[in-house]
């Protein structure tokens, strides 16, 4: 049984009345200029699909992405937490059981 999806034969380039019914399609008013630049990249995006398309075979198993992805994580091990004294000691200065930190908004009137 094969994994992979029927081969399609060479796709077709991409002429510049096509361009112009895909951006009537997507209600996009495209100029000269961009009607020949997106003609240009559809049509390399075809021959890259077309070059995939001719190395695949049924020994290669589609993948959606070539480096396995895993969650790297480390054990979630229940610990005891800091005590408010212990997450205050190295502060440079405290007050009330808080941090004290410098204004930065400049002062309430």
């Amino acid at each position: 049984m094969s994994h992979t999806a029927p081969i399609v034969k060479a796709m077709p380039t991409f002429s510049r009345e096509e361009i112009v019914h895909l951006g009537d399609l997507a209600r996009i008013a495209l100029t000269d200029e961009e009607i020949t630049r997106l003609q240009g990249e559809l049509n390399v995006i075809a021959d890259s699909i077309n070059k995939v398309q001719e190395v695949a075979s049924d020994d290669v198993p589609p993948t959606a992405n070539p480096v396995p992805l895993e969650a790297y994580l480390r054990p979630d091990v229940a610990v005891t937490p800091l005590t408010q004294e212990e997450a205050l000691s190295g502060a440079p200065k405290t007050e009330a059981g808080m941090f004290v930190a410098p204004r930065i908004l400049g002062s309430e009137e």
